[in-house]
């Protein structure tokens, strides 16, 4: 049966949301595995635990912000199987950051897509959405990770200026440290 409250929302951005949903779910899949393997006695990094389980669990809230746009615009749920995590061992929390950076560049683009797939369906409402609800958290998580991307390049290959050592924290990561 079709949504008496469905207006202005393509089927196209229906399966773009439902597709970003279970993206988010995976992102939040592989963050929590992450943060239960620093949590373990034979690593015991509890800071980084604290940030991948925050980080999964605000990915989760981000499946469920889409989730009840979808129900609000008069599209329907369709859940699929949340893949796996690539790895079940995440070396060391240099690497994790690393693995945390390319996710985020893939649900950054994934977002993206989508906000372009709703302008080219003269959607505006979900244009705004994403931005609003999405692009600018990505942007500012991305930013927190984004000093510690000169520390995945072989030592042989950095330039000395942008060289930071891992204690430079940025601010946003400050708490879990």
């Amino acid at each position: 049966m079709a949504s008496q409250i469905r207006q202005n929302f393509h089927q196209d951005c229906e399966a773009a949301i439902n597709r970003q949903i279970n993206l988010e779910l995976y992102a939040s899949y592989v963050y929590l595995s992450m943060a239960y393997y620093f949590d373990r006695d034979d690593k015991s990094l509890e800071n980084f635990a604290k940030f991948f389980n925050a980080q999964s669990k605000e990915e989760r809230e981000h499946a469920e912000k889409l989730m009840s746009l979808q129900n609000k615009r008069g599209g329907r749920i369709f859940l699929q199987d949340i893949k796996k995590p690539d790895r079940d061992e995440w070396g060391s929390g240099l690497e994790a950051l690393e693995c945390a950076l390319q996710l985020e560049k893939s649900v950054n683009q994934s977002l993206l897509d989508l906000q372009k797939m709703a302008a080219e369906h003269n959607d505006p409402h979900m244009c705004d959405f994403v931005e609003t609800h999405f692009l600018d958290e990505q942007f500012v998580f991305s930013s927190v990770l984004l000093p510690f991307s000169s520390l995945f390049i072989p030592p042989s290959t950095r330039t000395p200026s942008r060289s930071p050592s891992v204690n430079e924290i940025p601010e946003s990561l400050a708490e879990f440290c």
